[in-house]
């Protein structure tokens, strides 16, 4: 009896249940667009067909998020792999429901093949076990318990269905991801920026890739915009000319558009991070309540918003 519970969590949290979904001939999967509209992702993505409001959908994108860098830790692959797969899951989860489909199925799977697609080797027999180990760390038993045969191949099939939903929703496209790094560090070099300001800028697009940026914008687009905010935040210069922007194929208006998102997305993370208010309460609290900690959904780097703005820029 006491190894019922656990299978059965097992089976709960990792059923892909996105293999009854249509494949990837069906006009519902238009892998051409992997870029929309803030509309289109606020309003009509497949989860709010199914009841999964913004702020839900917000939560569960900041868990597989906060997932796939503990598991990319844990398993010692590099940053890009995991702003790679957490690119797979924004792209999933806008053409698949999280109602229909488990996303610590599909941010595992999601790593495994972002190490492909990376090409940096990771067995998986690796991923298996150190996904089962954080999803199941409220259990000292689980380690052990994923070692046995009877689970860990159970697990297995749950991964692989995943990985195979995922391609199939993609129509093999997952495996061709352009992430902001290479933009970044070409700009970096070619603006001559300091250390601190580069250091700056790569910690924000770390950041970005949590968010629906990647959704909305093109690479090239954030890290330019990201060079820009890090050197307004830091009232630093860079570049022979004051519309340095230009030459990485990037207009003004564009510019302006993609750093009042940015900023929009810092303020939200800083207003979640505020205290809240003082009041008098007119009861004690128990000292045997343990507050409850929630995921923090977007990890800035607490720059100030109060920024010296450069004159002229726009």
């Amino acid at each position: 009896m006491g190894e019922e519970h656990p299978r059965k969590r097992s089976r709960q949290n990792f059923e892909a249940e996105g293999r009854h979904v249509p494949l990837s001939g069906s006009p519902q999967c238009e892998t051409s667009k992997w870029y929309f509209s803030k509309e289109e992702i606020e309003r009509f993505s497949p989860s709010r067909k199914d009841g999964i409001d913004l702020v839900k959908e917000s939560f569960l994108r900041s868990s597989y998020c906060t997932f796939l860098q503990r598991l990319g830790m844990k398993l010692n692959v590099s940053q890009v792999t995991v702003g790679c797969a957490m690119v797979m899951c924004h792209r999933f989860y806008m053409r698949q429901s999280h109602a229909k489909n488990d996303w610590q199925t599909i941010a595992t799977a999601s790593l495994f093949l972002a190490c492909k697609a990376e090409d940096e080797p990771c067995q998986l027999s690796s991923v298996i076990v150190s996904s089962y180990e954080i999803i199941y760390e409220w259990d000292p038993s689980a380690s052990m318990r994923i070692h046995q045969t009877e689970y860990y191949h159970e697990f297995k099939e749950f991964i692989l269905a995943g990985e195979r939903l995922l391609l199939d929703t993609s129509a093999f496209h997952l495996l061709d991801i352009e992430l902001p790094y290479k933009p970044l560090a070409a700009a970096l070099n070619r603006l001559n920026t300091w250390p601190d300001l580069a250091t700056a800028a790569w910690n924000f697009v770390h950041d970005w890739l949590r968010t629906t940026l990647c959704l909305q914008y093109r690479p090239h687009v954030i890290a330019t915009a990201t060079v820009h905010l890090a050197t307004t935040f830091q009232n630093a210069k860079v570049g022979s000319r004051r519309d340095w922007w230009l030459e990485f194929g990037v207009t003004t208006k564009q510019l302006k558009e993609v750093i009042q998102e940015m900023c929009k997305l810092i303020e939200v993370d800083r207003r979640r991070a505020m205290p809240p208010p003082r009041r008098e309460l007119a009861w004690t609290i128990p000292t045997a309540i343990k507050p409850v900690h929630m995921a923090r959904p977007y990890p800035f780097h607490g720059y100030p918003l109060q920024f010296h703005r450069q004159p002229g820029i726009w």
